[in-house]
């Protein structure tokens, strides 16, 4: 299952797209973490990446 971003907590810093193995994530126009749900494995490499834990399994 695809990772969620909850946008409200993401401060941007891109620390989840670095670590992304796949290039699921992105940064949106607002600077705000994505996901792109078609590419992501569901390894969640990016949940332990993010000092906020704005993201989460779906």
């Amino acid at each position: 299952m695809p990772v969620t971003v909850d946008k409200d907590m993401c401060i941007g810093c891109g620390a989840c797209v670095g670590v992304c193995p796949v290039t699921a994530l992105s940064l949106d126009d607002e600077g705000k973490s994505e996901c792109n749900e078609d590419i992501c494995i569901s390894c969640l490499a990016c949940t332990g990446s993010c000092p906020v834990s704005a993201i989460s399994e779906k």
